[in-house]
């Protein structure tokens, strides 16, 4: 989409420097817009998980920025063959994707880190402001004062939050507290590291004791592991050394090639934290500051969404904006266009981080067979048809 009207406000701020905030500065710069981005990160350094990008949210990326999926597809890892084992080595099964020729683009894992680079390279340098934790916000009908810690102050048109699960925007505009902890807990990292596993898989996913873990090649030599345990009552651990130690102990009995993934990984690069989500909301936007992605709609990533509906979010809103005559239009209709989709994706994620722990294979497979239609409907969204 390129910019064929004149722009209905002049500058937009958009908090938070992760996937959604880059891809959403992208596609309201498409159409003309001063965009500023500010991010509490003093720097942007090595971080995140692998993550899957899938037709929906690789669609989306591609409509906001042509020939982003060929940059991605060249650093990441597009799955071909994937396996489920037994936390002792065993195969249960082997799958050969289906993504491509189903839905037309592929299972596409990558580096949080790279695609966040990959986003980045695509923005001016000098929009992009680090070290701007932002603290709050007052709006009128003129325009949004946003506070940053430290003392500076920001005044712009209209304040998009899009700063994650924990957003300094939503609790300013919602108050709605703390996210709602769903009982997975997880230990994650990324690192240079061949998995022996890899010389037939793009991807492996391990079930164990109401406990599974992903091993993920995320391309250029790097691998993804991502381990959660169904625990009620989550504690996080005191130090890098007790966290590594941790994950190792919940690992005691596992097959040595996937203890050695984390053995090999320094402690103090694994991320240790709840899985959480929040209740859908019926509005994301009041006056002139509007959420989007993890901010508006945090979800499990049993199905891994939250990236991909991001992506649909930035596509969205610069539809909007492009078709509105004034802010609060562009708003509206961009609620009607995500708000109940999206409540359907969180509400399957949740349901699907439960069903990880669910012990019965039967039921697993029965909850396969019932989802393709889901699965038809989630990856068939196509950006240039108005939804």
């Amino acid at each position: 989409m390129t910019k064929d009207k004149k722009p209905i406000v002049d500058k937009i701020a958009i908090i938070g420097a992760g996937l959604g905030g880059l891809a959403t500065a992208i596609a309201l710069r498409n159409l003309g817009y001063n965009v500023q981005v500010y991010e509490k990160a003093q720097e942007l350094r090595p971080a995140g998980t692998g993550l899957g990008l899938a037709p929906n949210g690789l669609n989306s990326l591609d409509a906001i920025a042509p020939g982003i999926v060929e940059t991605l597809t060249i650093s990441g890892c597009p799955v071909h063959q994937s396996v489920l084992k037994k936390f002792t080595g065993e195969t249960v099964r082997t799958n050969s994707s289906k993504y491509l020729e189903k839905y037309g683009q592929p299972l596409l894992t990558v580096w949080w880190w790279r695609l966040q680079q990959t986003l980045a390279s695509r923005l001016p340098s000098d929009i992009i402001h680090l070290n701007h934790r932002c603290i709050g916000f007052q709006q009128d009908e003129n325009g949004v004062e946003i506070y940053f810690d430290g003392g500076e102050t920001v005044y712009a048109d209209l304040l998009i939050g899009s700063d994650g699960v924990n957003s300094t925007v939503r609790e300013a505009l919602i108050g709605d507290g703390k996210p709602n902890y769903l009982g997975s807990m997880c230990w994650r990292s990324v690192l240079k590291y061949h998995h022996e596993l890899f010389n037939s898989y793009d991807l492996v996913f391990i079930k164990g004791n109401k406990q599974f873990m992903y091993i993920l090649n995320v391309g250029e030599g790097y691998t993804s592991w991502i381990s959660r345990k169904f625990i009620p009552n989550y504690s996080l651990s005191q130090s890098a050394d007790e966290v590594k130690s941790r994950i190792l102990n919940e690992l005691v009995g596992w097959d040595e090639s996937f203890r050695a993934v984390v053995e090999m990984t320094p402690a103090e690069q694994i991320w240790e934290g709840p899985i959480c989500d929040r209740p859908p909301l019926k509005h994301w936007s009041q006056g002139r500051v509007v959420l989007l992605g993890d901010a508006a709609h945090p979800m499990a990533p049993s199905i891994g969404q939250g990236a991909n509906s991001t992506f649909e979010d930035a596509y969205e809103l610069q539809v909007c904006f492009s078709q509105s005559s004034n802010f609060k239009e562009a708003f509206t209709s961009y609620e009607k266009r995500r708000i109940e989709r999206t409540r359907v994706i969180q509400a399957r994620s949740a349901l699907g981080e439960m069903r990880y722990y669910d012990d019965n294979e039967t039921s697993a497979r029965q909850t396969q067979i019932n989802s393709d239609d889901f699965q038809n409907w989630l990856y068939n969204y196509e950006p240039s048809v108005a939804s």
